[in-house]
C-alpha cells in the first residue's frame, strides 16, 4: 500500500500535477462555495421578488468587500509567509504568523463593526441608499456589522489552514459557513420574513459557526498554527512584512468596494433595476474569476515553499502548469456563460427590468474570463517570492487607478454601454502589466531567502 505523502513533501516533491490537484481542487471548491455563499443572499432576497431588496442587498455589498479585503489582507499574508517558513524550516515564525491572523482578524473586526454601527446612515448614503432602499439596506448592516470578527477570521483561517498544506480542512471551514448560510437564508427571509436583514443574519450565523471549526483545527489537528495569546504581537518585523505581503490581495478587495460604491452611484441615474442588475451580475460572474482565483491560490503555498527551500526549478514547472490550466478552465467557464446569459439573470429574479439590464452587464463583465486567472497567478507569484509591490502596484492599478477614472469617461462617452465594458477593458490592461512585471521579477527566483529575526 502506498504510504501518503506529508504536507511537505507534497508541497516539495510529489510530482507537479499530482501536487497541483490536491492543492487547487480542495482550494477551487472552497472558492465555488464561497461563489455559493456570495450568491445565496441575493438569489434568497431575489426570490421575494421585489427588485428594491435585491438593490439594497447591492448597495451594501462593498461592505462585505471590505471585510474580505481585510481578511485577504491577514490571510494572504499569512500564507505567504507561513509557506515560506515551513520551506525554510522555520516553525516559530509559523506559530507567529498563525497567532498574528487570528488576533488581527479580531481586532479589525471590532473597529469595523463600531464603524459600520455607528456612522450606519451616512455610509448607506454614499453608497448610493434613497429613500426607497435604506430601510433594506439598513437591516442588512447592521447584522453584517455584528457579524464582522468572525466573517474576518474565518476567511483569513482557511489561507492559514491551506498554506500548511491542509488544504481539505480549509474547504470543510468554508463549506461549513456556506451550507449554514444556504439553510438558512430561507428560514429567515422566507419563513420568519426577516428580509434583506433576515440574509446577514445568515451570513453572520454561518461564519460563526465556521470560526469556530477553525478554532476547534487549529487546537486539536496542528502543531504549527497558533491560538495562543504569547505568540501575538504587534512589535518586530513580522506584522510590517505579514501586512505588506498581504496587502496587494486586500487592495484588490478594497478597491472593489470603492469601485463598486461609484460604479452603483452611476448606476442610479439609470434607475434601481440597474443597481439590482449589477448585483446580480457583480457576483454570477465571480464564478469566472473565483474559479481561476482557487486555482492560482491553490499553487501559493507550493510555489512559497519552492521559493523557500530554493527549488527554483520545480517553482517555474508549477508556474507554468498553472498558467495553462487558468487558461483553459477560464475559456470553459465564460462560454458556458455566454450560452446561458439569460437565464443566469432570470434564476435570480424573473422581472423584466432588471433582466434587460442584467443580460448584456454579464457579457461585458466576462469578456476578461478567459485570460483573469494569469493576473491573479501572477499575483500569487510576486507575494510567494515577497516582492509585494508589483503586486501592490497591479492591485491599485486594477480596482482603482484604471477602473475609476475609466468608468467615469465610458459613461460620458457611451452611457450605459460603456460603463458595463469597464472592468473587462481594465482586465486586459493589467494583465499586460502583470506580464511585464513578473518577467522583471523572476530574476529573484535563484536566490534562497535569508532566515529572518521577525
Amino acid at each position: 500500500m502506498k504510504q501518503k505523502l506529508s504536507e511537505q513533501e507534497l508541497m516539495g516533491q510529489a510530482p507537479i500535477g499530482t501536487a497541483v490537484a490536491q492543492m487547487a481542487i480542495p482550494s477551487i471548491i472552497s472558492q465555488l462555495v464561497t461563489i455559493v455563499y456570495n450568491m445565496a443572499d441575493t438569489f434568497f432576497v431575489g426570490q421575494t421578488g421585489d427588485s428594491l431588496q435585491v438593490a439594497a442587498v447591492s448597495l451594501t455589498n462593498p461592505c462585505f468587500i471590505f471585510m474580505m479585503a481585510v481578511a485577504n489582507v491577514l490571510g494572504m499574508g499569512g500564507s505567504a509567509l507561513l509557506s515560506a517558513s515551513l520551506g525554510a524550516k522555520n516553525e516559530e515564525r509559523a506559530r507567529r504568523t498563525s497567532a498574528f491572523v487570528l488576533y488581527g482578524s479580531i481586532i479589525a473586526g471590532v473597529i469595523i463593526a463600531a464603524v459600520l454601527l455607528i456612522f450606519q446612515n451616512p455610509i448607506l448614503r454614499l453608497f448610493g441608499a434613497d429613500k426607497t432602499t435604506i430601510g433594506f439596506a439598513r437591516s442588512y448592516v447592521r447584522w453584517i456589522a455584528v457579524g464582522a470578527p468572525f466573517i474576518i477570521w474565518s476567511a483569513a483561517a482557511s489561507f492559514v489552514v491551506r498554506s500548511a498544506g491542509a488544504s481539505k480542512e480549509a474547504m470543510i471551514g468554508n463549506m461549513i459557513g456556506t451550507i449554514a448560510n444556504i439553510i438558512l437564508d430561507p428560514i429567515f427571509i422566507s419563513v420568519w420574513h426577516k428580509g434583506a436583514g433576515g440574509a446577514a443574519i445568515a451570513t453572520t450565523l454561518g461564519n460563526i459557526m465556521a470560526s469556530v471549526y477553525y478554532i476547534w483545527y487549529f487546537r486539536k489537528h496542528s502543531d504549527i498554527l497558533s491560538l495562543k495569546p504569547g505568540d501575538f504581537s504587534l512589535t518586530g518585523a513580522l506584522p510590517a512584512n505579514l501586512v505588506k505581503t498581504g496587502l496587494p490581495t486586500g487592495l484588490l478587495s478594497a478597491l472593489m468596494s470603492v469601485s463598486t460604491i461609484i460604479l452603483n452611484q452611476i448606476l442610479v441615474a439609470y434607475g434601481n433595476d440597474a443597481v439590482a442588475a449589477i448585483g446580480i451580475v457583480f457576483k454570477a460572474n465571480m464564478f469566472i474569476a473565483f474559479f481561476q482565483m482557487g486555482i492560482a491560490n491553490g499553487v501559493q503555498p507550493i510555489l512559497g515553499y519552492c521559493y523557500g527551500a530554493g527549488n527554483e526549478k520545480r517553482f517555474r514547472t508549477v508556474e507554468r502548469y498553472t498558467a495553462k490550466l487558468c487558461i483553459i478552465t477560464g475559456s470553459a467557464c465564460t462560454a458556458l456563460f455566454f450560452i446561458f446569459r439569460t437565464q443566469i439573470i432570470r434564476l435570480f429574479i424573473n422581472d423584466k427590468g432588471v433582466i434587460a439590464c442584467g443580460v448584456p452587464m454579464l457579457v461585458g463583465y466576462m469578456l476578461s474570463g478567459p485570460f483573469i486567472g494569469i493576473l491573479f497567478l501572477i499575483m500569487d507569484c510576486l507575494q510567494s517570492v515577497e516582492k509585494p509591490f508589483p503586486a501592490t502596484i497591479l492591485s491599485v492599478l486594477r480596482q482603482g487607478v484604471i477602473l475609476i477614472p475609466l468608468l467615469y469617461i465610458l459613461n460620458a462617452v457611451a452611457g450605459f454601454n460603456g460603463v458595463i465594458l469597464g472592468q473587462s477593458i481594465t482586465d486586459y490592461i493589467t494583465i499586460a502589466l502583470a506580464i511585464v512585471m513578473w518577467k522583471k521579477a523572476r530574476k529573484s527566483l535563484g536566490k534562497k531567502p535569508q532566515a529572518r529575526e521577525d
